[in-house]
């Protein structure tokens, strides 16, 4: 089901909700040297979402930069295996994969013996 396009309706009908019951309801907006008058308060409230957005923007970016500098490290660091590493002989990997299986299976029926779940 398309969550996010449910959602974005919602928020888009609550808006437009919000900008009906505000029609008649005007405020001044000063810049400093320059006041605007009789604006709508919804267009007020839209423009400081949109420049809300838009401030948290490099932020958002910031972050997923430094999430993907940290994959790529982490991949560079799995894949490029140093050279003074020794291999593992596949040998010992097995003894202790099936040790751990053996032992892992003791503990499953130690457990089911017992009554345990």
């Amino acid at each position: 089901m398309p969550w996010r396009l449910i959602i974005a309706i919602i928020v888009f009908i609550i808006f437009m909700i919000f900008a009906a019951f505000n029609l008649d309801n005007r405020c001044n907006i000063s810049f400093g040297f320059k006041v605007i008058e009789q604006v709508p308060v919804f267009i007020t409230v839209f423009f400081s979402f949109i420049v809300g957005l838009l401030c948290a923007l490099p932020l958002v970016l910031h972050i997923r930069k430094k999430r993907n500098d940290k994959l790529l490290k982490l991949k560079k660091r799995i894949f490029d295996e140093p050279a003074d590493m020794e291999p593992i002989e596949p040998s010992s990997i097995d003894e202790n994969i099936k040790q751990d299986a053996l032992s892992a299976r003791e503990r499953f029926f130690a457990k089911r013996r017992s009554g345990k779940k």
